[in-house]
């Protein structure tokens, strides 16, 4: 029986703001095996980690981020908005909180390998800009054995697959309110055609048949965003390679408790 990593969503989302460094110091306190984080591209063409595709909820002010430079982006605040939110998780460092850049979270990661989850938040007139200046950055780091670069956008997979072969993915689902939850078949084909090496699924689309298709394809699967300890038993049973939680302290404890029973 295999135990999954344990992987930060946004860093340590639940303590700290969400793809900060600070969360990410927190995830590795917390024992986080790694983090997943989010990048899209400044005016200028640099990636830099943000979820949001504008500023209104983290940076608290009614910008986009494609707008402005990464120089620019780089001195907004983004850890005001937790302390505002969470009183009682508030810390004062959190208030000088930035925006980083990929090259940033690589630097702070460089002597503290752990998996790093890069998810492309890209429009389609410059999706192929951010894959490129994604795989730059890897390839001008350490990590290349590291990340897994990963985007709902399948063609973007496929792009990162045929300029860089040698760099790991994984093709992101969810369930859409508005339609049928697509079949397992339907996952693990789109999957394997982008040339993706693993399967990021958000917990509710997962199951023993989509996980045993994804085996017989050799595709890694990961589940995001889970919290309830009951997953760890699960993942464990299941052949989960990896879970994206907020609280990775929580979800360190809980596979602990389960390695001790």
């Amino acid at each position: 029986m295999s135990l999954p990593l344990i992987i930060g969503h946004r860093g340590a989302s639940a303590v700290a703001p969400e793809n900060t460094l600070a969360a990410f110091k927190q995830a590795l306190r917390d024992g986080a095996d790694g983090i997943e984080f989010d990048v899209s591209l400044s005016q200028d063409g640099i990636p830099v980690v943000i979820h949001d595709r504008d500023l209104r909820r983290t940076g608290m002010m009614n910008a986009k981020v494609g707008e402005l430079s990464s120089d620019e982006l780089c001195k907004i605040n983004v850890g005001k908005w937790f302390n505002l939110r969470y009183p009682s998780r508030r810390r004062d460092e959190y208030e000088e909180e930035t925006i980083p850049t990929l090259e940033d979270v690589f630097r702070f990661f460089d002597k503290t390998k752990r998996a790093l989850y890069v998810e492309m938040k890209a429009d389609k007139k410059d999706a192929l800009k951010l894959v490129e200046e994604v795989i730059s950055a890897i390839r001008a780091s350490n990590f290349v054995n590291d990340v897994v670069v990963e985007s709902f956008a399948l063609d973007a997979i496929a792009e990162v697959k045929r300029l860089a072969p040698e760099i790991k993915t994984a093709a992101l689902f969810e369930r859409k309110l508005s339609s049928p939850a697509p079949s397992a078949r339907a996952i693990i084909e789109e999957a394997v055609a982008c040339g993706a090496d693993e399967i990021s699924l958000h917990h509710t689309l997962v199951g023993k048949r989509i996980v045993a298709a994804a085996h017989e394809r050799n595709l890694g699967v990961v589940i995001w965003t889970v919290d309830a300890p009951g997953w760890i038993k699960r993942a464990a049973a299941l052949g989960i390679h990896a879970l994206i939680t907020n609280d990775p302290a929580l979800m360190r404890k809980r596979l602990k408790d389960f390695c001790a029973a």
